[in-house]
């Protein structure tokens, strides 16, 4: 039984109809991420679904149900969000919506702690501008922390910039210090490794582009207890009917 819930967790990446630019620089999940992206998301309205009324830039505006933000059509401003409620355990996944016409430069998507600036004169990375936050500039691909670039994500050699899509996975293993995230469903690998543990961690984003609009939800978390064998099994069991639809639309037929 081990081994079989290995093999599957092992090769069970997901697959998408349509040929994303990510493909090759997908990685298979950890099993508890596994289980977690294959769980149903909690009901909207989650108080991790929504954006801080008070810990925003005076040029953002958080829309009445706290799910989405608005900057205003203002120059030479960098301005920045935390999530109302942040983490110090556990693992945690948010979905990002934020079009990707209305970024420009300096779209960067990450955490922080509450001590990351709100806002900056000019236009810089404010979300990784400073030890306290970690993000990935969403137009270059570049990952920012403590002000300083810190490489290319996904990993892999892309010579090109790649484009992210307007939906993106926040994953936050706050147990494990690290950070990463799913484009057109497949997992890139950990970007950030050295995320303080113990520490209050929330969902953060910072902006340049006039009327931008950007919408979080909180999607699922879990415990770093193992996984248990039901969830297990139904992965398991939803990954092989996945992987063999088409012959049992055939059988049916």
């Amino acid at each position: 039984m081990g081994l079989t819930l290995s093999y599957w967790l092992r090769d069970g990446r997901p697959k998408n109809h349509h040929k994303s630019s990510f493909c090759p620089f997908s990685v298979a999940p950890p099993i508890r991420l596994a289980v977690l992206l294959d769980t149903p998301p909690v009901a909207p309205g989650h108080p991790r679904s929504k954006w801080s009324l008070t810990h925003l830039s005076p040029n953002l505006q958080v829309c009445p149900s706290g799910g989405r933000v608005r900057r205003a059509c203002v120059e030479q401003s960098s301005d920045a969000v935390r999530g109302g409620v942040g983490v110090e355990a556990g693992l945690h996944v948010w979905e990002v919506l934020w079009e990707e016409q209305h970024r420009g430069s300096h779209a960067l998507l990450g955490v922080s702690t509450h001590k990351c600036p709100l806002q900056a004169s000019g236009y810089t990375a404010l979300i990784g501008g400073d030890s306290c936050s970690w993000g990935w500039e969403l137009s270059s691909n570049q990952l920012w922390h403590d002000g300083k670039r810190r490489g290319l994500y996904p990993e892999g050699g892309a010579t090109d910039v790649l484009s992210v899509p307007d939906r993106v996975l926040l994953v936050l293993d706050a147990d494990a210090g690290t950070l990463g995230y799913v484009v057109d469903g497949r997992y890139l690998g950990v970007a950030f490794w050295d995320l303080p543990k113990g520490a209050e961690l929330f969902p953060a984003v910072s902006c340049v582009w006039g009327g931008a609009e950007i919408c979080i939800r909180y999607l699922c978390g879990t415990t770093r207890d193992a996984p248990a064998l039901q969830d297990l099994s139904r992965l398991i069991a939803r990954r092989y009917l996945r992987a063999h639809q088409h012959h049992t639309l055939q059988r049916l037929l």
